[in-house]
């Protein structure tokens, strides 16, 4: 979140679609819930729920408790599955992790390096499961 509320008016102001300016201005937006975050990103990757689910190798139920926000406090390694499932990039799971006040990916602590690295290069919950297990991380269950 680099730019000031004038900068984001005056970007909001010249854009002729709403979708223009949120493509744009996404990391800059503040989100009230997980749940409305989550949702957000369906809508912009044009993903279904189950989908995803199924990628993030969640458990149905917890998982879809997490979309529609009675779940309130995942844990991180859950959003990071879903982040995986989702196909999020780098940038898109900091901003999940920040609207879920969980702790940033730090490219200083080996398993989130692993994490970033499988991030960046598109890899599955099982190829980077994999990878976090050749380093003698602990995996994302």
């Amino acid at each position: 979140m680099n730019k000031s509320t004038d900068e984001l008016m005056k970007i909001l102001e010249s854009k002729k679609t709403y979708e223009e300016f949120f493509s744009e201005a996404v990391g800059e937006l503040y989100f009230s819930s997980v749940s409305e975050y989550l949702e957000v990103l369906l809508s912009e990757k044009a993903l279904n729920k189950s989908e995803v689910i199924r990628k993030a190798n969640l458990d149905k139920n917890y998982a879809y408790q997490i979309f529609s926000g009675t779940r309130t406090n995942p844990s991180r390694n859950k959003i990071l599955m879903l982040a995986f499932g989702m196909g999020l990039t780098v940038p898109e799971t900091r901003k999940l992790l920040k609207v879920c006040n969980l702790t940033d990916l730090y490219p200083r602590s080996p398993r989130d390096s692993v994490i970033i690295f499988c991030l960046n290069n598109k890899l599955s919950l099982i190829q980077t499961n994999e990878k976090l297990e050749d380093f003698g991380q602990d995996i994302l269950d």
